[in-house]
């Protein structure tokens, strides 16, 4: 049952298709829902929203799938290979079972499900980056009320609940001199985002709320005073109260620490989502875990501090629960899915579709 997928899996991988470079992946998508009897069209974001008819249903409510195109760095060349059922890359890139597993399951699922509502699917862009294919997203070409997001990584947990998430942008300003020759003269910019980084709560607050810089850049020579820096912090809680009075505490450190080194800041903040949860017992949370029975999985709901095109979803008030794809290590070279793992998905997302039609 599982050759084909496995094959399509492996020749999509080998698409090039990082984050705001997903156009080829996403045309590839386009020829392969056409074959399959979709309607298929790209709003003006690139998305891609794919209708398929019902099939031996009466039932007339669509249901959604959706998985996002795009892959983190390294993801150039990605050279997969099969070994003792493991798929994974040559281990120069990550191997982009996140999320072209979840695209690859739900492509075999529409083939081989005997009966099923009509199907809407939604493959978003540049999701890795903020959600920002989800956010531009023509929700107008969407009728479904509620559906199924694949893009969990276990099998045996349903995500039913996402953080609200804070991007901070921060820029430093100070003024250049000779380090050699008159270093009090300049003002170190780096220096000032340093004693700003180092003043920061950072790591898992508590059990619902993490902070983190991930990226700090300054500098153009060894011998001189450094008159600009920046770094990218976040923040995210699933109390969305919580996840503002954090930014907001980043905000005012900052720009604390900054102006007593000397320089100025710029701080720009993006709430990129908003904290978001359904019910324990929602229709799509029991749907699943009934799907998930018949390959002997017996799943639990959770709470995940990463964000996903869900938490966007459920905003718009369309009700989406996470599922599983089976892909381990993600966002890294170690990424690999087990062939074993991509056929119970395969099976959950054709009982999803049974379950659906009735």
């Amino acid at each position: 049952m599982a050759e084909r997928m496995i094959k399509q899996f492996m020749e999509m991988v080998a698409i090039d298709s990082e984050s705001g470079n997903e156009a080829q992946f996403i045309d590839y998508l386009l020829v392969e829902f056409k074959k399959l009897g979709a309607d298929v069209c790209k709003d003006a974001y690139g998305n891609l929203v794919a209708k398929f008819p019902a099939k031996n249903s009466a039932n007339k409510e669509p249901i959604l799938f959706s998985c996002h195109a795009d892959t983190v760095m390294p993801g150039k060349g990605i050279k997969p290979k099969i070994e003792n059922g493991v798929i994974s890359s040559s281990g120069d890139t990550i191997l982009g079972a996140d999320d072209k597993a979840g695209i690859a399951e739900m492509l075999e699922a529409l083939r081989l499900a005997k009966v099923r509502p009509p199907v809407e699917v939604a493959i978003s862009r540049q999701e890795e980056v903020g959600l920002l294919g989800i956010k531009n997203l023509d929700f107008s070409l969407l009728s479904a009320k509620r559906g199924f997001l694949l893009d969990n990584d276990t099998l045996d947990t349903i995500v039913i609940g996402g953080p609200s998430y804070f991007a901070i942008d921060v820029d430093v300003k100070g003024r250049s001199a000779h380090a050699g020759m008159e270093p009090e003269k300049g003002i170190n910019a780096i220096l000032a985002a340093a004693k700003a980084i180092t003043a920061l709560r950072l790591g898992r607050l508590d059990h619902e709320t993490t902070a983190n810089v991930g990226v700090i850049k300054g500098g153009l020579i060894r011998n001189g005073v450094p008159d600009a820096a920046s770094f990218l912090a976040e923040c995210r809680s699933l109390q969305h109260d919580k996840a503002q009075a954090l930014a907001d505490e980043m905000e005012r450190i900052i720009k604390r620490e900054v102006t007593a080194a000397g320089a100025s800041v710029i701080i720009k903040i993006d709430n990129l989502c908003k904290a978001v949860q359904i019910a324990p017992d929602a229709w799509t949370v029991i749907t699943a875990q009934k799907a998930l029975e018949t390959v002997d999985i017996k799943a639990k709901t959770t709470f995940i501090t990463g964000y996903t095109d869900a938490s966007i979803y459920n905003n718009q008030g369309i009700e989406m629960a996470v599922v599983g794809i089976g892909a381990r290590d993600e966002h890294s070279k170690t990424e690999h899915i087990h062939v074993a793992d991509m056929e119970k998905a395969l099976a959950m997302l054709i009982e999803i579709l049974r379950l659906s039609a009735a």
